[in-house]
């Protein structure tokens, strides 16, 4: 099983328009983030983790000419814009691509992509629901455990593929997430900056929660303009980059 980081930026991807901060106008190709989304590989299938508006960007970089599935955390537009994106999937695998997602996530893609929903279905998608907060399921051969918790009150998924946990866009939680993550060795969470945020949590208490999680190894994503890539962490931290890839 490999993981590709597609994208590691926050919603605003680095370099922020018109900003002219050091991060933004850096050299490092380190520092150059599009918008957070990861690519797994299982068994010679591969499924996407959230499709946001560089996903286009992203698979004809990375040469992402197929896909057996798509998971979604939750519905604000750095997650979800890159959906349209799914269309030449459809025509060239002559199927609908699978998606998974919760049911308050369907219920706000059938708002704003009401044009995928039958009777239209110009991109057609092939939905599997989560039901509840927590749970195990099976998606397209692909063993996935899912959890919840909350971001501004919007409801988000989590997921775990074996012994990696990938959490972004994570704020508010219950004490019981940490039974979903038993066992996790690689912990991806976001960490927006440095400091504390309102949507966030900050790489202060990301650290704390992945020390609580006991995970051997943690890297950060959805990463904002106030954090340069050469930003030095304690080890068995580190800030994950585009084209990042790590085996499990």
């Amino acid at each position: 099983m490999q993981l590709l980081f597609l994208g590691t930026g926050g919603s605003m991807g680095i370099p922020v328009i018109g900003c002219r901060c050091l991060t933004c106008k850096s050299k490092s190709p380190h520092d150059k983030r599009l918008r957070s989304s990861v690519l797994l590989t299982h068994e010679g299938k591969r499924y996407l983790v959230d499709i946001g508006p560089d996903y286009r960007q992203q698979a004809l970089k990375y040469g992402i000419d197929r896909l057996d599935g798509l998971l979604i955390t939750h519905t604000h537009y750095d997650h979800i814009a890159g959906l349209d994106e799914l269309r030449i999937y459809t025509f060239r695998q002559r199927k609908p691509v699978p998606c998974l997602v919760s049911r308050e996530t369907l219920a706000e893609l059938k708002v704003r992509y009401h044009y995928f929903i039958p009777p239209h279905e110009t991109t057609k998608l092939e939905f599997s629901i989560l039901e509840g907060d927590v749970g195990e399921t099976v998606f397209e051969g692909l063993p996935v455990t899912f959890f919840s918790y909350r971001q501004q009150g919007m409801k988000v998924t989590g997921f775990r593929f074996k012994n990696l946990a990938y959490v972004t866009d994570i704020k508010e939680y219950e004490e019981s997430i940490f039974d979903s993550l038993k066992g996790v060795e690689t912990l991806v969470i976001s960490g927006w900056k440095w400091e504390k945020s309102h949507a966030h949590l900050s790489l202060k208490e990301g650290m704390a929660f992945a020390r609580k999680a006991k995970a051997k190894m943690c890297y950060f994503t959805h990463i904002s303009h106030e954090l340069k890539a050469d930003k030095r962490l304690p080890k068995g931290f580190a800030l994950a980059y585009d084209g990042l890839e790590i085996g499990l």
